[in-house]
């Protein structure tokens, strides 16, 4: 009689459990979202490639703090001078721009490459 090998048990897979590259420095929630989607999708695996996410993903977080802000102060405020625009408003889109920019340096503005969708190739009609 044979014995079966025993299957290793089945564990919950934490964020921390995923391999993969990790950002070089803290993220917020919005910046962390931004980074794992990236990964999941994308190889990024030289140091400058992780670097300039990392920034764009803190950026991300910047922006969504400073989107907070505004939503919380309104995007009007009054001055001795009159009515002008939240000065957060030009920040936010400061990191925003930021972020597109990065992201495009990194290549990353191109679709993944996945399997055509449909049939495999040479199979019957």
């Amino acid at each position: 009689m044979v014995k079966k090998p025993r299957e290793p048990p089945l564990r919950i897979v934490s964020e921390r459990d995923v391999t993969g590259p990790q950002p070089s420095r803290t993220l917020g929630p919005h910046g962390l979202k931004l980074w794992n989607a990236i990964v999941a999708e994308y190889e990024v695996s030289d140091c400058s490639g992780i670097e300039l996410l990392t920034q764009a993903c803190q950026a991300c977080d910047r922006a969504e703090a400073l989107a907070a802000h505004v939503a919380e102060d309104g995007e009007i405020v009054r001055t001795p001078n009159g009515i002008k625009a939240h000065p957060a408003i030009r920040e936010e889109l400061a990191c925003r721009g930021f972020i597109v920019r990065t992201l495009q340096k990194l290549g990353l503005n191109y679709e993944p490459l996945r399997a055509a969708p449909g049939r495999p190739p040479g199979s019957a009609a």
